[in-house]
């Protein structure tokens, strides 16, 4: 097998086409951040420090839940694309990239990075023990906006806070539909969700009002961080694709339901970013 069709089969194995969510939020943050365009060395490492840091956790993910998906059917054939070994490998490389990226990044970023990286492999293990587990993975995605946040202005602040509760409720809340198509099986498999605890319909319900805050969630990031109309009105669209997304999956329609999920959150995090950039530089 050539490299190139190795490398494709990994990518495959940590769904890397899935780092469009968390990355438009963190070089929105960034760009408000910096008031403009950040410098360009800043802009690099943070884009480098994310792909590290969603490869490691993915890895670990992936290391974490090695024999439930092999007994999940619609995870069944993903550990043919890649080894255990190797995705052990990759997982150690891409922590210690990771946390050499932030060191070059500043102080403040270095020392936290290690907590970044607890957070988003302690995901893995919350649907062993507590049905909020999609709150965790929305948590661990959260770290991105402040992260980049921190990267700009070295300090914490308000808007990247508010706009981190946004992501919480936003994964927390498509990742409840995602997790329909697995009720079953973590019934079986004894693994907690919102979705094992709820139930199906009551699951999506939680997962409206989820949607709903984080909307809100997102009007309040725009009046801290004193954006203007480009992206309140980037708002509208946005609301569009939530509303989009919760209608197919009451059809519970497991394609339906994967296309909705990966289309609505991608062009999500696509008018963000455009809409935090436009209103910043332009």
């Amino acid at each position: 097998m050539t490299f190139a069709a190795s490398a494709s089969r990994f990518l495959q194995f940590i769904r890397f086409s899935h780092t469009v969510f968390a990355m438009p939020f963190a070089l929105g943050a960034l760009v408000v951040a910096a008031d403009g365009v950040p410098p360009w060395h800043i802009l690099a490492l943070v884009i480098v420090a994310m792909v590290f840091a969603r490869t490691a956790a993915m890895t670990f993910n992936r290391l974490a839940d090695w024999k439930l998906d092999q007994r999940n059917p619609r995870t069944a054939g993903r550990h043919q694309l890649a080894s255990r070994r190797s995705a052990a490998a990759v997982c150690v490389l891409a922590s210690i990239a990771f946390i050499a990226t932030c060191w070059w990044i500043n102080p403040l970023c270095f020392f936290l990075s290690p907590v970044a990286l607890a957070a988003v492999f302690f995901y893995s293990f919350t649907k062993r023990f507590t049905h909020f587990a999609q709150f965790f993975l929305g948590l661990a995605l959260a770290v991105a906006p402040v992260g980049a946040w921190l990267a700009a202005t070295g300090s914490f602040a308000w808007p990247p806070i508010i706009l981190a509760a946004s992501v919480v409720c936003w994964v927390a809340g498509f990742d409840m539909i995602y997790a329909t198509q697995d009720h079953e099986v973590d019934r079986a498999e004894r693994l907690r969700s919102m979705v094992v605890w709820l139930g199906i319909p009551m699951a999506l319900r939680v997962a409206q009002i989820l949607h709903g805050l984080m909307w809100i969630l997102l009007i309040g990031f725009g009046l801290s961080a004193g954006l203007g109309g480009v992206y309140f009105f980037s708002l509208l669209p946005m609301l569009g694709f939530l509303v989009y997304e919760h209608r197919v999956a009451k059809s519970l329609d497991v394609n339906a339901i994967n296309a909705a999920f990966f289309v609505s959150n991608a062009w999500i995090g696509v008018i963000f970013v455009v809409a935090t950039w436009i209103d910043r530089i332009v």
